[in-house]
């Protein structure tokens, strides 16, 4: 099958990256079985694993696709101008209210799918080659916040309200500052959290693979959540709140859900759990390969002249 994937990106992802590495390890992995895979996207990417074609912003997308395309894979945004060929689109976040979806419209989890009268979903994967072996026998000593600070419905300042009722507990921040102006105005004293900024797959493993969890008390409902199975993956359980996504994806085997309160209560008494257990989850549920089959489903249900929602 030829496969053609359209971001309004740049690939490869240099620094984080969400839905970057996610349709990177998609189309890694679809190349791996056998499939020509294509990335539309902007001038500055390459790939060793697939075709590359350069977007030009002055073209309508539709005329760029490659004529040998079977389907069409989008990311978030449909430009169906002049597209001749079937397509799917991946919708990675929370709509506006009233937005029209695509009956070939692919969410990102169960919860995410029902909020839009739909059941079309598949579990976002990632390639855990790239992630590094993980060391699963160093001592646990910090919990850990991982996701974009600024974004109020993330709730660093909920993760830090928690931190700060454990006795003793530090919280290392990935993906915030200190001083963070984008909220209003947030200065951070205390010296029990530290700040990393935005941070590489490197300095991402360093630290949650030596943290006895992610904090994550967010206020929406989350789509899916990369922070998640990242954390699972480095052997770090999940604490936060049961809403969107992380009802189905947190069984109490690999870390505890509830409000505030709750959250304190559970840390200031924290059961063990299994590094090994967190990170197997991850590793065996929601890796490229298990994506990649449930994407080559939805693939051929368009290409059989079905729709997905």
């Amino acid at each position: 099958m030829n496969i053609t994937i359209v971001k309004d990106t740049i690939l490869p992802v240099k620094h984080y990256g969400g839905t970057e590495r996610v349709i990177w390890a998609l189309g890694k992995e679809l190349s791996a079985m056998g499939h020509q895979v294509t990335f539309l996207v902007h001038s500055g990417s390459s790939c060793p694993f697939a075709r590359v074609v350069a977007i030009n912003p002055n073209m309508s997308i539709g005329k760029q696709i490659p004529g040998d395309t079977d389907i069409v894979h989008f990311s978030d945004t449909v430009y169906e101008e002049n597209l001749k060929q079937p397509y799917v689109v991946t919708i990675n976040g929370n709509l506006p209210q009233g937005t029209t979806i695509s009956p070939y419209s692919i969410f990102v989890s169960a919860d995410h799918a029902k909020r839009y009268g739909s059941s079309s979903y598949v579990y976002n994967g990632l390639d855990w080659d790239e992630y590094g072996a993980v060391d699963l026998s160093l001592t646990r000593n910090h919990f850990h916040f991982l996701g974009k600070a600024a974004w109020k419905v993330k709730n660093v300042k909920g993760a830090i309200r928690i931190a700060k009722n454990i006795p003793h507990a530090h919280l290392d921040v990935l993906g915030g500052y200190r001083l963070n102006l984008k909220m209003g105005f947030r200065f951070t004293l205390s010296p029990r959290i530290h700040f990393h900024g935005m941070v590489d797959n490197v300095e991402k493993q360093q630290i949650i693979q030596q943290s006895k969890g992610l904090i994550f008390p967010i206020l929406w409902d989350e789509p899916f959540g990369l922070c998640l199975i990242e954390s699972l993956y480095y052997g770090s359980p999940v604490f936060g709140t049961p809403r969107g996504a992380l009802s189905e994806l947190i069984p109490s085997e690999v870390g505890f859900l509830g409000d505030e309160q709750a959250i304190i209560s559970h840390l200031q008494n924290l059961p063990s759990y299994s590094s090994k257990l967190c990170h197997e989850y991850a590793a065996d549920q929601f890796n490229a390969k298990v994506m990649a089959m449930a994407y080559l489903d939805k693939f051929e249900r368009v290409l059989n002249g079905e729709t997905l929602l």
